[in-house]
């Protein structure tokens, strides 16, 4: 720890004043808005890593405001919803001696707000986290409840901070969001046998200047594009604690590296019997990526990440480092496994170059190992090669076209493939997960799916969502993960999903959501004998909710 204090205060102590970076959390509608206006070449939009400050976000809805010829009716009225939104992102703290508050009252944007306060020293803006959630699978009732807090606030000297947390109740027969085969994010919960309780707490405190940015936080992040599910880093394991560094020495590069603390959920039983309590092994994840914008709209990035257990090390807290060969080091392996697992991952983002289309594909490689390469001998052929193999990784290929055949319709169309044993380790304190949750796509290995979906907004603040996809999944078993060659796809028992969906939200005011949705749900699991065993939910829900 007292490495990682001194590499931030160095960072602290050799900036320039600029400003200051508190995140937007990943499902604002925000995020939505201007990835279609980049998609349209409105914009330049630089969101494949997410969360973004919102002072950037602010920027890029000022740039988007000169350009308001370029915009529909309904575009236009979003714009200035959302503009009254970053009143603190628009000030700065040059007016000494004067200041702003309000207790449940708009500010000057005429924004309702239940408290914001601003001078010379500290813009703070607190409000309450209110929600109750409905649904019916079924012949079953389940609900959900969440009230909590969030602020977020700016300090002289380039500081931005923020804290959220939420306490929630779910009730119901078949209320288990503990279950892994869904997009919903993982929980840590407290239960009993129809009700349990959880918490979830995010915050930050970060420091900036003009080409980049420094963070120690626990929030959620995300990279890539896919709605259905994310490969490479996605929000379905509850959020960890991480020091971030996002550098842009120039408008055609950026770089971000993370090292984070996860919780691995194995208990070190040496400690254990030492203090009598449970006491769990250490698990850390270290991250960066390189993307680079050789022309505008199109992006590359490529990047690498190492999940490691027990002690900290030092070379995979440096930012610019080949983890995979530092695990050679670390673990002065000779025809050994290492001490850590790692991954590599290539996205590829194509925006308007195709008039109103986004195209966008990720590859994630957890493993490619070809017998006969580093050492042994090489195969007569490419044939016998590849059977000698072990193939273990995931891609996605996807589309979004959007103001066709008519204005403010957006369509998507997804396909993912996840082979056998990705995200898995020998070791259970190295496995792709945080809290025993996938950091990345929730359906897992030795899967694929097909995702379409339309999205269509009828007025400011409503839009109506109607989707489908189609999930084939084999065996979640790892036992044969080293062995060679790698097992066909789909390999075990099949089992099919058919998941359709109607969803509706209307944002009332800013805060402040309804939402209903149908969903139906057609399973097909076989059987040990073979067989096929069928099942159909019917899913209505409906939750009213104020704050993110």
């Amino acid at each position: 720890m007292k490495i990682i204090q001194v590499i931030f205060c160095s960072i602290i102590l050799t900036t320039i004043t600029y400003s200051q970076v508190v995140f937007e959390p990943l499902w604002h509608d925000v995020y939505n808005y201007l990835d279609r206006l980049s998609q349209k070449g409105v914009i330049e939009f630089d969101d494949l890593f997410k969360p973004l400050p919102r002072k950037y976000i602010y920027e890029k809805l000022a740039e988007v405001k000169k350009k308001s010829d370029m915009l529909t009716n309904l575009e236009k009225e979003e714009l200035e919803f959302f503009e009254r939104d970053y009143e603190l992102e628009n000030s700065n703290f040059e007016n000494e001696g004067q200041e702003s508050s309000g207790f449940f009252k708009e500010d000057s944007s005429k924004r309702f707000r239940m408290f914001f306060y601003e001078n010379n020293i500290i813009k703070l803006n607190v409000s309450p986290i209110l929600g109750y959630g409905i649904s019916w699978p079924g012949k079953d009732k389940n609900t959900h409840t969440w009230n909590g807090l969030s602020l977020y606030g700016y300090l002289p000297a380039k500081i931005g901070f923020d804290l959220n947390f939420r306490f929630n109740n779910e009730k119901g027969n078949s209320a288990d969001r503990y279950k892994s085969f869904t997009p919903v994010t993982g929980i840590i919960r407290h239960d009993n046998k129809y009700s349990f309780d959880y918490n979830d707490v995010e915050s930050m405190v970060s420091i900036d200047w003009d080409w980049g940015y420094a963070v120690v936080a626990k929030e959620f992040m995300e990279y890539g594009y896919a709605k259905s599910g994310k490969l490479v880093l996605s929000n379905k394991a509850p959020s960890f604690p991480f020091i971030l560094l996002k550098i842009k020495p120039a408008k055609w590069i950026d770089f971000t590296y993370f090292h984070a603390w996860l919780s691995s959920g194995v208990i070190d039983s040496l400690q254990v019997a030492q203090y009598n309590r449970d006491i769990f092994k250490s698990k850390y994840f270290a991250w960066h990526a390189l993307t680079v914008t050789p022309l505008k709209g199109l992006d590359i990035s490529i990047g690498e990440s190492i999940v490691y257990s027990d002690r900290i090390e030092i070379a995979y807290l440096m930012p610019v480092m080949f983890f995979f060969i530092a695990d050679d080091y670390i673990s002065n392996r000779i025809d050994k496994p290492g001490d850590a697992n790692s991954q590599f991952f290539l996205s590829v983002s194509s925006k308007n170059h195709l008039k109103n289309t986004h195209l966008y594909s990720t590859i994630f490689i957890d493993e490619l190992t070809l017998r006969g390469i580093g050492g042994a001998i090489v195969p007569d052929n490419v044939h016998v090669l590849f059977n000698n193999s072990r193939l273990q990784l995931g891609f996605t290929l996807g589309g979004s076209v959007t103001d066709l055949p008519f204005n403010n319709l957006s369509t998507t169309l997804e396909y993912t493939k996840i082979y056998p044993y990705v995200y898995g380790h020998h070791s259970p304190t190295q496995t792709y997960t945080n809290a025993s949750y996938l950091m990345g796509h929730w359906i897992g290995h030795n899967a694929d799916l097909v995702y379409l979906e339309f999205n269509y907004m009828f007025l400011r603040g409503l839009q109506g969502k109607l989707w489908g996809e189609y999930i084939r999944k084999g065996s979640s078993d790892y036992s044969g993960q080293y062995d060679y060659p790698s097992p066909e796809f789909l390999f075990g028992p099949k089992n099919y999903y058919k998941y359709f969906g109607l969803n509706l939200k209307y944002e009332l005011l800013h805060e402040l959501n309804v939402e209903t949705g149908f969903r139906l749900n057609l399973t097909s699991n076989q059987q040990d004998n073979g067989s096929f065993i069928d099942n159909q939910i019917n899913e209505f829900s409906f939750s009213v909710y104020y704050g993110l």
